[in-house]
């Protein structure tokens, strides 16, 4: 079990996009026509085998939109966690009586967006697929498209104004996995830690931490693109930590 993509939303896709493609280095796979049923475009980004996805309302009254008028700007949005047992998981969500704002049940591809309130946060789905390395979200050709420093997701950094109580309901949901004394779940080989809301945002994801070659060359060009805040790679509304 591991975060496999993770979703920023954005008022505008392409400025974002861009800015995004400037400083990593990395290609557009896919734009996928299936986000208009959410009232969204969207850019699908390879980071290695791992995955970035840049959401943005196209439509009114949208759940995207509302969350971006919430939070007063663009940010982190969504974590898709790949799971060994689809039906497992079915089983966790089922007995803990969070309720699920979409699904899907194909032969190559099974998710469940589960519902934000309840969880805090983020949306947070988990998705199974077949073949466990592929990925329907990305399109069918993203291994070409896969560029750049970047190598792959190292976690996710969610802040709450309650990070313990938001932590426990995650762990309750995603099973067998462990926590550590910095407030973070350990998953195979990600992780997602849970911090003080401190910035008058609110709940929601504040940082992305990822795995880098020639982390210093980004950092420069970060600082020569206007993209270093305080010392730190900020784009659209998230922190980009770089391991």
């Amino acid at each position: 079990m591991d975060i496999r993509q993770i979703v920023m939303v954005s008022g505008l896709r392409d400025p974002i996009v861009d800015d995004l493609c400037s400083l990593f280095d990395f290609e557009v796979a896919f734009n996928d026509p299936g986000v208009s049923h959410f009232g969204l475009e969207n850019a699908v980004i390879p980071l290695g085998t791992d995955f970035l996805e840049v959401v943005s309302p196209v439509e009114e009254n949208t759940t995207a939109g509302r969350y971006l008028a919430k939070r007063g700007g663009d940010g982190g949005y969504m974590i898709i966690i790949q799971v060994d047992k689809f039906e497992d998981s079915q089983k966790l969500v089922n007995e803990h009586n969070i309720k699920t704002v979409w699904e899907t049940d194909l032969p190559e591809a099974k998710a469940m967006h589960l519902h934000p309130k309840q969880m805090g946060g983020a949306i947070l789905s988990l998705d199974w697929m077949n073949p466990k390395e592929s990925w329907k979200w990305a399109g069918p050709n993203w291994e070409k498209n896969i560029s750049g420093p970047l190598k792959g997701i190292d976690g996710v950094e969610i802040q709450s104004d309650n990070p313990e109580l938001m932590q426990e309901t995650w762990l309750r949901i995603l099973g067998n996995v462990k926590s550590d004394q910095d407030n973070r779940i350990l998953l195979d080989n990600t992780w997602i830690k849970f911090t003080e809301a401190t910035d008058g945002r609110g709940p929601g994801i504040s940082a992305f931490s990822l795995k880098a070659e020639n982390s210093d060359e980004i950092i420069k060009r970060a600082e020569s693109l206007g993209f270093l805040l305080n010392g730190i790679i900020t784009i659209g509304g998230v922190k980009f930590y770089l391991k």
